[in-house]
Formats: C-alpha cells, structure tokens, sequence
C-alpha cells in the first residue's frame, strides 16, 4: 500500500507490446508514410509527446515486420540502450524492439499510466539486467508496481499534471517560435542581404517599409553589392574574423577548491538534454572549468558536426561555470550577443566550423580554438550591427524568459508528481498550491 492506495504490477494493469524493424534488406519496406520510432526518438522527447522520428517505413515494411501502429497518447518506455525514457505517442506510430507499447486495461487511465510509470523509475532501474546494456523485458512488468488510486483520482491526478507539462510545452514552442524569428532577421540582413537587393531591385522607397525591415532603418544599408573572399557583400562592409567580433573568455575555476559552494553547471549533457544548466555543488564538479559571466554566449569545440551553441541565462550574481568543451565567447562592440548567437548558428559559420574537425575518434573530435577564432566572418558597418541587436535581443530575451518559467515549472511538477501518485498529496490540495502561485 502506498498511503490509502494499493501498488499493482503493472502486467496486471497494462499490456504490454514490444515494437520490430522491417529488413533493411529490402527497399520497399523503407522512407514510407508510416513514422517508425526507436529508443534515440525517444530518449530525445522534449516534453512529454513523441512527435518527431528519424525514420519511416511503408505499409508493406509494417505487414511484414513486428511492428505495429499505436494510436495518439499510447504509452512508450524504452527498453535498451537508455532505460525508462518514457513519452507518449504525440501521432499514430510505429516503434521498434528497443521500446514497448503499454496498452491500459480496464480500470487505468492512459494519462495517469504515463505519470505513474515517471514516478515510479527509480524502482524500475533496481529490475534491469546486462552487462554492458541495461535491459527490461516483459518480466519487468511483472515486478514494476505501480500506486492505484480511484480511476476519478487518476484522471485528476493526471489533469494537474498535464496542465503543467502543457505549460512547459507552450513555452518551449513560444521559445523556438521566438529564435526562429531572430534567426530569420539575422538571414535577411545579414546573409540574404535583402534590404540591399530591395534597394538595387527598385522593390524599396525612401518612407515605405518591407517586410523585417521598418523604413527608417533603410538608410543604414548600402544601394551596391561587390565582391568580396566571401562571395558577394554589401559595399561598405568587409570581411574580417570572428576574432574580430568575440573575445575569448578564459578564466579557469576549480569547483572543487569550494566544496560547499553551488554552481550553475553549463555542461554538454545539460545542453543535448533541454538547454537547462544544473545547480551542483563544487564537490560534485570533479575537473576544472571556465567561469561563465552575463551576457556570452557558450559555443562547443567538441564534435562541432553537432551545433551546440548556448545562449546562457547568467545574472550578476550567479555563480556559472562550463565545461571546458565549450569557448565563452564575449561580443566586442558594437557587436551585441543577438548577432554573435545568430552569426554561429548561420550555415556558412557552421559549415567552416566542420571543417576544422581534428582527432580519429567519432565521439571525441574537436575544433581548435585558436582556428575557430580565424573563420572568416562578414562584418557589417558600424550602424547596422546595434540596429540589428535591439531587434533580435528582444526576441532572444523572451526565449530566455519562456525557458526560466518552464524550469520553474518542471521543479514544480517533479516535487508534486510522487507525492500525487502516492497519495501524500490530495488533488484538492495541489489545486490550491497552484491556484496561490498563480496557475
């Protein structure tokens, strides 16, 4: 029992259905209509649904394979590999062996399941077996238990917790809505030169706007382009370096000099796994790492085919540091952090960046600093760069705003998560908490 509630194996609530893989001897089976998931897609879910996969198979890869389709909101854990990554399905879709289905029998809702078995993970891992991949099997159902409560209670259990991982997932569109536009700003002015070909093309008159672009900011663009190492380029501007927009911060910190003392750890599994740094103590940060001030931007040597750019949330007072895989890189004036974010995010800088890649090992080739630091770079007359980081900071500064209140609210829903599924919280109870704080 788990406060009034009793704990069940989850055989005797769900069933549970493991996925299969076509042949990838034939090519018929292979890049159909049907979305084919694996344990990767899942483990890389952002939220809480499995929208996006890598691959996708045909009906007649499904027909004759072991994979099956599920239904919208089915239940999926991996089963290999990275064990207990769970998600629901966001679409119908098929899955492979690395992952089981678990079909809710009667009595269980579907929603409650998915919290109940985030819940309940630390249990599952003490029920996996292998030696050099952990493994759950069927078996493991058999012994996973899972708290009971009413089905009504289930259901309002899992209506608090959806609305808070609805509120993340809204926020974490908003946030890559909010990017794109910057991004996108940055490639008109900066890579597409559009308000200089608006100018050439006669598409532009003094006192008229286009869209990205109000009128008055046209005078700070140039009517020509010419030639340049680069290709073409607005005349008036020039090719420099990116040594010549960021300096590099090197200020070394031993976490471990301070035991006691909590950092914001920006390290490269926080980044792959949300962007979100983790509060450590110094005793936990076993190697020395760079101090991370306000206003840079963390850009990674490590496997640069993997863009790994950060913009970091960092106040005057926190104490920040980062993996030594990443340079911190601060922008010289009049370059701002909008346009040093955008400008190693556009596809020529990271196109120059993979190629600079050294060492034999896939999971373990860098990018020189000293090199990175010589890519060539377009550099913008004075006017236009300050122009361009008022309007894209803005944008920028509310992903970071969307991203700090999502935070707040995954440490909010993984404090009530097991005490709801427990029962050491009552529904009515959690209601009011939230109601107070404003959700």
């Amino acid at each position: 029992m788990v406060g009034e509630w009793p704990t069940v194996p989850v055989s005797q609530l769900a069933t549970a259905v493991i996925g299969g893989t076509p042949s990838r001897n034939v090519a018929d089976y292979w890049h159909g209509d049907v979305p084919w998931a694996t344990a990767k897609d899942v483990t890389a879910v952002p939220g809480r649904y499995l929208e996006h996969v890598e691959e996708r198979i045909t009906q007649e890869g499904l027909k004759h394979s072991a994979a099956k389709v599920l239904p919208k909101g089915t239940v999926v854990i991996t089963a290999r590999g990275t064990v207990g990554a769970v998600a629901q399905l966001g679409r119908a879709m098929a899955f492979n062996q690395t992952c089981y289905a678990l079909l809710p029998k009667g009595g269980l809702d579907n929603d409650f399941l998915f919290y109940a078995l985030k819940g309940t993970i630390a249990e599952m891992r003490a029920l996996t077996y292998g030696t050099v991949f952990e493994t759950i099997t069927t078996k493991t159902f058999d012994h996973w238990l899972i708290p009971l409560p009413p089905l009504p209670e289930q259901r309002a259990i899992a209506h608090i917790l959806g609305t808070l991982d609805d509120k993340i997932e809204l926020n974490r569109r908003m946030s890559e809505t909010l990017e794109a536009m910057a991004r996108a700003l940055f490639k008109a002015w900066f890579v597409d030169f559009e308000p200089v070909r608006a100018k050439m093309e006669g598409r532009w008159e003094r006192g008229q706007s286009l869209p990205g672009l109000p009128a008055h900011l046209y005078d700070l663009f140039p009517d020509r382009l010419v030639n340049s190492e680069l290709g073409e380029i607005p005349e008036g501007w020039s090719v420099g370096t990116l040594a010549e927009i960021v300096e590099l911060v090197r200020d070394h910190v031993n976490p471990l000099s301070e035991p006691a003392s909590e950092f914001l750890h920006f390290s490269i599994p926080a980044f792959d796994e949300g962007q979100w740094p983790k509060l450590e103590r110094g005793e936990e940060i076993k190697s020395q790492k760079w101090q991370v001030p306000p206003g840079v931007v963390l850009l990674s040597k490590l496997n640069p085919e993997i863009e790994r750019v950060w913009l970091v949330d960092v106040k005057p007072d926190d104490r920040a540091v980062c993996s030594t895989e990443f340079l911190v890189l601060r922008p010289k004036p009049p370059y701002g952090r909008a346009y040093v974010y955008c400008l190693t995010r556009s596809p020529l800088f990271r196109q120059q960046i993979e190629g600079l890649v050294t060492g034999t090992s896939k999971s373990h080739q860098r990018a020189q600093p000293s090199a990175i630091l010589e890519l060539a770079a377009i550099k913008p007359s004075a006017p236009v760069v300050p122009a361009f980081d008022r309007a894209a900071a803005s944008l920028l500064d509310r992903t970071l705003e969307c991203r700090r209140e999502s935070r707040t609210l995954s440490a909010l829903r993984d404090a009530l998560l097991p005490k709801l599924i427990r029962g050491e919280i009552r529904v009515k109870d959690a209601e009011t908490f939230l109601k107070e704080r404003g959700l």
